[in-house]
């Protein structure tokens, strides 16, 4: 295979909001440069997790190698990468950004700019990447591309007197949009005879060969035989296996600067590679590391237990090689009185939490309990020094306590004019504070200023319903402040449940303590005897449900006769009942579990 000239290859990807056409744009991309025939070609073509078609979201980035012959001749080669929309998956697309340098900034013609399409086109212009503008869906009756050229103007700041309007559903303005990027990105910069520099931006595990490497080589070349140093874990192997992605692997002798590959190196174990790492040669290694990635911080916490105790071990297994392919999550083993042995595991937002859990059941076929997301707090004692918590367990006893600081995010809201009282209100609710308010012709952005423990669960799902699916929201991490921070505790039959306890603000303690205990009512199993749900600050009980106890009429075969035969059997029965209760041992089911983060539904 003849070696590509650096000037003819060109690296870009796809940005735009949760649903506003990328993937199915990427599809009519690989369909008119004939990289997938038609034999094999299916919607979201390179959405391959059952759990993203099912969905509909993109949840991993994908990258496909696109030949591309231009009206004049001449022959290139496009490398595409397809990102997430979600605001949970942001980091996926700075990964994404950091192996191109170009970026189509995808618009929904009907719908305009939303949160996430302001977020990543900054993450765009922050990376230094040539921003490329597409109004999508122009052929739907209720598109106006007009309108929404003068947003990307007026709110991004991109140049749009040129945007190109595109139907990815029908395939018009796709030629255009590819004779564009060859036009308009530039051609990857490096230098092929100096040492050897290639940024791995993703990986994943084959159960076959272990560690799979997506990379960016920078500067030199890779070919197969290759001895490697990974710069930032020092490990050294050899390089077995290259490939590019014609969307499917196909093997190649060597990668050189500008390209975009996978490398299979015999790496088994997650501490031999690390997302961000610089691959040099092991004979003329490079003298400095390329600029990974700022490490995702985990902003949402909840604990993983296998439902069966000997599960754990597989558990433990999943998780190291799930967190291979998604280095943003993070876990830490972590013991609980109620469930045993389990994970204590750090997501970027509920969302990512609740996919990382679905492909661990789907994927490596494990039954989990999952407790209530919680937050970092930062913990300041009466003496010491300030620390961080990510389970309320790990709160020190209020006399300890000098103050608990929570986590602030700004939060970025973009709703049609007409819903912007229910969205105020919803604010307001959540403990927040305005910031301003501006108005883009029929459409409203809002920033707040959110406590990220109000908006963990089900903020995002509160925002589409009170906009009746037209509003949308990002958020970027602002720093701790000091509230009045209280641990609630769940108490069954005087037995503390440690995975049901909460932090929550003094103000709301007593209204979702009632909630949560009124809540586990419901999916607590009646037993043969009373059974008490309470919910304590400290030692003060400040709420209180009982469930009641299972009755056998065990004088149902005394047929009149003496009274007193039929109150023997009763108090038989009580004293049994009582006796029961001080060794019985009250099983919470997964939903009880759950309740909390239902808590406010009605």
């Amino acid at each position: 295979m003849t070696e590509i000239p650096r000037e003819r290859i060109r690296n870009f990807c796809i940005v735009a909001h949760i649903d506003h056409g990328k993937s199915t744009l990427a599809d009519r991309l690989l369909e008119v440069t004939g990289t997938v025939s038609a034999r094999d070609h299916r919607a979201q073509f390179l959405d391959n997790m059952d759990l993203e078609r099912e969905r509909g979201i993109t949840i991993k980035a994908q990258t496909a190698r696109m030949k591309y012959r231009a009206p004049d001749g001449d022959s290139y080669v496009l490398n595409l990468i397809d990102t997430p929309g979600h605001v949970d998956f942001s980091y996926e697309v700075s990964r994404a950004l950091a192996a191109c340098e170009g970026a189509v900034l995808v618009v929904d013609a009907s719908q305009g700019i939303e949160a996430q399409t302001l977020a990543n086109a900054y993450l765009a212009i922050d990376a230094g990447l040539e921003i490329i503008p597409v109004l999508n869906k122009i052929d739907l009756p209720s598109a106006e591309p007009d309108r929404v050229a003068r947003e990307i103007e007026e709110v991004v700041g991109l140049d749009a007197s040129d945007v190109l309007l595109v139907s990815a559903k029908e395939g018009k303005g796709v030629a255009e949009l590819l004779e564009r990027i060859v036009e308009r990105v530039p051609a990857p910069e490096g230098d092929r005879d100096a040492p050897t520099r290639a940024l791995v931006f993703d990986s994943w595990f084959d159960p076959y060969v272990g560690a799979v490497l997506l990379v960016r080589v920078v500067d030199g070349r890779l070919s197969v035989r290759d001895r490697v140093r990974f710069m930032a874990t020092g490990s050294e192997r050899e390089v077995q296996q290259l490939s590019v992605i014609e969307p499917y692997p196909c093997p190649v002798a060597s990668l050189a600067a500008g390209e975009v590959g996978i490398v299979v190196a015999g790496l088994k174990t997650l501490a031999e590679v690390r997302i961000g790492d610089t691959i040099t040669s092991r004979d003329g290694p490079a003298a400095e590391a390329l600029v990974g990635f700022r490490e995702a911080k985990p902003m949402v916490f909840a604990g993983l237990y296998p439902v069966e105790a000997e599960a754990y071990r597989d558990l433990k297994a999943a998780l190291e090689k799930l967190k291979l392919n998604d280095s943003s999550f993070a876990y830490e083993p972590e013991t609980s009185v109620a469930l045993g042995f389990g994970f204590r595991c750090g997501f970027l937002g509920f969302l990512h939490g609740e996919i990382i859990q679905e492909r661990l059941e789907r994927e490596y076929d494990l039954d989990l309990i999952t407790t209530a997301p919680t937050v970092r707090y930062r913990v300041v004692p009466k003496s010491g020094e300030p620390f961080e918590i990510e389970s309320p367990a790990a709160l020190p006893e209020p006399g300890d306590l000098d103050h608990i600081e929570e986590p602030m995010i700004s939060a970025t809201i973009h709703v049609p004019s007409e819903y912007v009282g229910a969205v105020l209100a919803l604010c307001q609710d959540r403990r927040g504070t305005q910031q301003d308010m501006a108005v883009h012709g029929s459409r409203v952005q809002i920033r707040y200023r959110l406590p990220l423990g109000e908006v963990v669960t089900d903020f995002h799902d509160r925002i589409k319903s009170a906009t009746r699916g037209y509003g949308s929201y990002d958020y970027e991490f602002m720093g701790y402040e000091r509230a009045p921070l209280v641990k609630l505790d769940i108490l069954v039959n005087g037995d503390m449940v440690d995975a049901l306890s909460l932090i929550v603000h003094r103000d709301k303690a007593h209204s979702q303590g009632t909630e949560l205990a009124r809540k586990l009512k419901e999916f607590i199993p009646r037993q043969m005897y009373e059974v008490a749900i309470q919910a304590a600050i400290g030692t003060k009980v400040i709420a209180r449900t009982t469930v009641k106890a299972l009755r056998k009429n065990v004088t149902a075969k005394c047929y009149g006769g003496d009274i007193t035969r039929k109150r023997k059997l009763l108090e038989k029965q009580k004293r049994g009942k009582r006796r029961m209760k001080k060794v019985g041992n009250v099983e919470i089911p997964q939903e009880a579990f759950l309740a909390a983060l239902k808590l406010g539904d009605e």
